[in-house]
């Protein structure tokens, strides 16, 4: 048996706060006369799947099995989102809100750069979460490990508990935090903070001895069995009971990071349930995150890119 075959095999389970990233083209030549700023004359328009399921698109783009729970509105952009996911090869459970905003991120581009984000959301209803609740439970046996990506949306209001669960049905964890409420993600396998959101919660750092401690209290504060900490031209860093572990970055040109993090926790994930160590998940996500980051937009990683024609 290979790796490709071991993550052909891996089932992973990913929730959180899907959204449809939106992308308007145009052309910049002139000032508006209105006030100072660019006019875009808009050429053409993109839609992608953001947000969890950009991390479900991971997954599955390097072979794993994959399942997304998620919610979504009764509206143009669910309907959109709905068609773009009908198109993935993973097993979809959207649930429908009609009082609910579909997310979604609307990025004008002018002359290769984003000009300007225009965000629509509206938290989802209890009823909606609670019957999300009921089907996580459902898919929660069937998966090897499970994937909450929390943008801050309220698609995980019911987090801790989905950590309860997976927790005592032996499933492991892994977490893409928001905000600095991290008692929220007590009881993880693994958390995925970036540099800014580590800071938020454990402080500044001036040396990697520093660091190391900073990481080892939060982990022990709340019950997280390690932390992956993604550094941006720095690389990465593990965390765990085994010490401190450190990937220098991959990226060959860095083009776009949006997005990057869902790459990582994908490739953690996958690479943890098709029986790799901490080590090596963080060395395949570390190659995956280099990929991603030399393309536009929310986009993914491939298995022929990350592991090569051979592999």
């Amino acid at each position: 048996m290979t790796l490709r075959d071991d993550i052909r095999r891996a089932r992973i389970l990913v929730v959180g706060d899907v959204m449809l990233d939106r992308y308007w083209f145009g052309e910049v030549s002139r000032i508006s006369p209105e006030a100072p700023v660019p006019v875009v004359h808009v050429k053409r328009n993109e839609d992608r799947i953001g947000g969890a399921g950009n991390v479900a698109r991971n997954a599955a783009a390097l072979g794993a099995q994959v399942t997304l729970l998620s919610v979504a509105g009764k509206d143009e952009a669910g309907q959109a989102l709905r068609g773009l996911l009908e198109k993935e090869p993973f097993e979809v459970h959207l649930h429908e809100d009609p009082a609910f905003s579909t997310i979604t991120k609307l990025r004008v581009i002018g002359r290769q750069q984003q000009l300007l984000r225009v965000d629509f959301e509206t938290p989802p209803s209890h009823e909606i979460l609670a019957a999300k609740l009921e089907a996580y439970l459902g898919l929660l046996p069937a998966c090897d490990a499970v994937i909450l990506s929390d943008y801050g949306k309220g698609g995980l209001t019911h987090v801790v508990r989905m950590i309860e669960l997976a927790r005592a049905a032996g499933k492991p964890i892994l977490v893409d935090p928001k905000g600095d409420d991290w008692i929220r993600y007590a009881g993880a396998t693994l958390i995925t903070p970036n540099r800014s959101e580590f800071r938020d919660v454990a402080g500044s750092w001036k040396s990697e001895l520093e660091l190391a401690n900073k990481a080892a209290a939060v982990c022990a504060e709340f019950g997280i069995d390690a932390l992956l900490l993604t550094r941006s031209e720095e690389g990465m860093s593990l965390f765990d009971a085994r010490g401190a572990h450190h990937e220098a970055t991959q990226a060959r040109e860095v083009y776009d990071v949006s997005g990057a993090g869902d790459t990582v926790i994908a490739a953690m994930a996958t690479a943890l349930a098709a029986g790799m160590d901490g080590v090596e998940a963080m060395r395949l996500a570390n190659r995956a995150a280099g990929i991603v980051v030399g393309k536009f937009g929310t986009a993914v990683a491939s298995a022929k890119e990350v592991f090569g024609e051979t592999a």
